[in-house]
């Protein structure tokens, strides 16, 4: 069996370190031939990992696509708003297509990718990783097999945990969604896509609220200068103060934010770097909280809580059906199941993965390349474009539904509005 080769379009943290080194680990199933990123530093870093010649790392994404197909398969990992025209381009091509979530922060240019999928006859496959964890999957089988009965309610929390909430949606790379995506699709649309996951059902109807209401320059210490380094009075009060955080429990956070990893090359990312400003004046904008109701085709109904004040960084979730429920913590690696009848719980209890997210970082490329080699007309895979373009729509109605002062917002008039938006040419 030759290995399915591939090229990586963003080699930043989840393109270098999340899906790539299935690579490394799988030499036969995977062969990276290319790589492209801006960053020089962070390219030739790349290549060198995965064994890669000067003619096979590129600048531009515009780059590494010319000259027509140079492998099976695109790994697209660049920023959120970068998604849209390397993905079409890829498609067109004839890469099937791994990319990163979120699809895109515009609802029209989401629909417009499952559609150009779907003409182009490709795997568009969205990285929806916790599908292919096992405490998801394994609690999904349960409630398919009936352990539950038919599902009621659903309770998801998402506990971003502060540390984690001050450094990606305050300081870092998702802190403006007029650079990136709102909070609810960029943090949490992996949380309405295990939702539908769960439901396995249409979603009809989303309300949701939730602001900005602790990380503004309403809130910032008297005194405080623009970055914490440079001599902030409350340094020993705040538990955001960046070098006691980076250069101490936070240290692993460090390789995020600077390639060089010495106490000086991480003081230098924060004299110099975003991840050094006080949380409280910077230009983030994204809510810290954020709750969603949502109803589903059969009646049932679900409620989504996101928070960035909490000690823990896990999702705790409650399954409620007509003859049961279920009852798990993600960071445990556990869930109880009562049955109503018997009284009796039963615990699963699963084994930790030492891959990221739960096991579904290099899950979903297993997945993936099984479903390249296996590919007919009309593959769809576990969170192909199609089913996600549904769990994105969800967090675009949460998010304009929060934004209209809590309005009902309806999916489908929603979905029919932008697929009729799309112009025919791509859309056949």
């Amino acid at each position: 069996m030759n290995p399915i080769t591939a090229i990586v379009i963003g080699a930043g943290d989840r393109g270098a370190r999340a899906y790539s080194p299935y690579a490394l680990d799988n030499p036969h199933e995977l062969q990276l031939v290319g790589v492209a990123d801006p960053n020089a530093e962070r390219r030739q870093a790349f290549a060198e990992q995965f064994g890669l010649s000067d003619e096979q790392q590129f600048e531009t994404w515009e780059a590494i696509l010319e000259g027509g197909r140079r492998a099976d398969v695109a790994i697209i990992c660049t920023m959120d708003r970068m998604h849209y025209e390397p993905t079409l381009r890829a498609l067109e091509l004839g890469y099937h297509v791994l990319l990163e979530k979120p699809m895109s922060p515009e609802p029209r240019e989401c629909v417009e990718m499952e559609l150009a999928a779907k003409k182009h006859n490709r795997l568009l496959t969205i990285c929806h990783v916790l599908r292919y964890t096992s405490f998801w999957s394994a609690m999904k089988r349960e409630i398919d097999r009936g352990a539950i009965g038919d599902i009621v309610s659903i309770q998801l929390n998402e506990n971003v945990g502060n540390m984690h909430m001050s450094h990606s949606f305050v300081r870092g790379n998702w802190r403006n969604s007029d650079e990136s995506s709102p909070m609810i699709l960029q943090k949490s649309c992996h949380d309405m896509d295990i939702l539908a996951y769960l439901m396995n059902e249409p979603c009809v109807r989303v309300s949701s609220f939730g602001s900005l209401m602790h990380f503004h320059a309403g809130h910032k210490p008297e005194g405080a200068p623009a970055r914490c380094i440079e001599g902030c009075p409350a340094e020993q009060t705040c538990q955001y103060h960046a070098p006691r955080y980076y250069l101490g429990e936070g240290i692993d956070w460090a390789r995020k934010i600077t390639d060089d990893y010495t106490k000086e090359g991480i003081l230098k990312a924060l004299r110099e770097g975003p991840y050094g400003r006080c949380v409280y004046q910077t230009d983030n904008n994204v809510v810290d909280h954020q709750v969603v109701n949502l109803e589903f085709a059969s009646g049932a109904t679900a409620m989504f809580s996101m928070c960035g004040f909490t000690h823990d960084n896990t999702r705790i979730v409650q399954v409620m059906g007509t003859k049961g429920d279920i009852r798990g913590n993600m960071e445990d690696d556990s869930f109880t199941i009562t049955d109503f009848v018997t009284k009796e719980k039963r615990s699963v209890q699963l084994a930790p993965s030492i891959t990221g997210h739960g096991g579904g970082d290099s899950g979903i490329v297993r997945s993936f390349l099984k479903e390249v080699r296996g590919f007919s007309s009309g593959t769809e895979s576990l969170s192909s474009a199609s089913v996600s373009v549904r769990s994105h729509l969800m967090a675009f109605a949460a998010e304009q539904s929060r934004l209209q002062g809590g309005q009902v917002i309806d999916l489908q008039a929603m979905y029919d509005e932008l697929a009729g938006a799309v112009p025919a040419g791509k859309a056949e």
